[in-house]
């Protein structure tokens, strides 16, 4: 059961379509479907085979009627954060265009070219990714979240969780320089309440933001925080070597007493980078700028005469630990378009008339 105050059979109010983020934009989107006798809803909560939606007339069951998923070509099923259009038995025929969309490349056999595209979530405005204090932090980690929540399309801001468990929290900002001097960084501690009214501020009314991050570093824990009640997600206590403990099982979308709205993800240990060639370039709009001053338009930064890279690399303006950030990112997405390209090249041989023919 959907654990937001729009539960449908209580007696708690059913919020407006404004609370879950609506506005005029939306509202024009949705134009063309008011004659069908559709209604707009959102989801809340994905589970197999069936949505929890939210809608103006409370929570309802959802599912996806088989003409949806037939459709050609193939459209987007909806995730968590989808606005979708349900028809009067309450089954979902459609997916209004998302704004925004936080996606990864799904997990897949190495030596496999069927890759594809996983949709964490959507129509989201900021993706907090979040570092437990209580570990070492891992600043290449959190440069990959940074590309992952750039090419979304919603602003990234850094939370430094359990600062009542690490040592002073004003030091790690300065261990993590480098990352993107223009993204906010806040040490967040639920016991103290350190750091919420900051998150807050990144949410303002009818705004969702996304918690992102490795399992057992709070995020469940702050969603109850934000929120005001202390079992509204499950958490674990910290085990006793300060790491934290994995819970959230499934994304959820959460609606805040101040406005906002927040999705609780489960734990991403890693982050594989899905066509991510736009946050690659502005989380490291350094290393671009710098590239952009090289002699040869199609120098590769490694030997090159007049390279303004190794330039920086030499003097000192460019760390050796960035620029090998970036060139992992670059590396894995070159190597995704290298299998999208194959995978491509494949299909079009069997769509020959001729395929297969002796």
């Amino acid at each position: 059961m959907l654990t937001t105050p729009a539960r449908v059979g209580n007696n708690d109010p059913v919020p407006a379509l404004e609370t879950l983020g609506w506005d005029d934009a939306w509202s024009a989107t949705f134009k063309p479907y008011r004659d069908l006798t559709l209604v707009p809803g959102r989801v809340a909560v994905q589970h197999r085979g069936a949505y929890d939606v939210l809608t103006a007339d409370g929570e309802v069951r959802a599912r996806i009627t088989a003409r949806l998923r037939k459709e050609t070509p193939p459209v987007d099923l909806p995730v968590v954060g989808d606005w979708v259009t349900l028809d009067p038995d309450g089954a979902i025929v459609g997916v209004l265009p998302r704004r925004t969309k936080l996606s990864r490349r799904a997990a897949h056999d190495p030596g496999s070219d069927d890759v594809r595209e996983q949709v964490i979530a959507s129509n989201l405005d900021v993706v907090f990714i979040a570092a437990s204090l209580g570990e070492e932090l891992d600043a290449r980690l959190l440069q990959r979240y940074v590309t992952f929540a750039l090419e979304s399309g919603a602003r990234p801001v850094l939370l430094l969780t359990k600062a009542d468990l690490g040592p002073d929290p004003s030091v790690a900002p300065r261990e993590l320089a480098g990352i993107d001097d223009e993204i906010p960084i806040h040490a967040v501690s639920t016991r103290s309440e350190l750091g919420l009214d900051a998150v807050r501020g990144h949410l303002a009314p009818n705004l969702t933001g996304a918690l992102v991050g490795p399992s057992g570093v709070g995020k469940s824990t702050l969603v109850n925080a934000l929120a005001g009640q202390d079992d509204l997600l499950a958490t674990a206590a910290v085990r006793p070597d300060g790491q934290g403990r994995h819970t959230t099982t499934r994304r959820q979308l959460v609606i805040l007493p101040g406005g906002g709205l927040i999705v609780d993800n489960p734990g991403m240990r890693e982050v594989h980078l899905w066509l991510a060639q736009d946050g690659l370039t502005d989380a490291f709009v350094d290393i671009t700028a710098l590239a952009a001053e090289c002699r040869f338009s199609d120098c590769s930064h490694e030997s090159e005469p007049g390279c303004a890279v190794q330039a920086a690399l030499a003097d000192g303006r460019l760390t050796p630990e960035r620029w090998e950030r970036y060139r992992s990112q670059r590396d894995e997405l070159a190597e995704l378009d290298d299998r999208l390209a194959r995978r491509e090249r494949s299909r079009a041989r069997h769509r020959r008339p001729d395929a297969g023919a002796s």
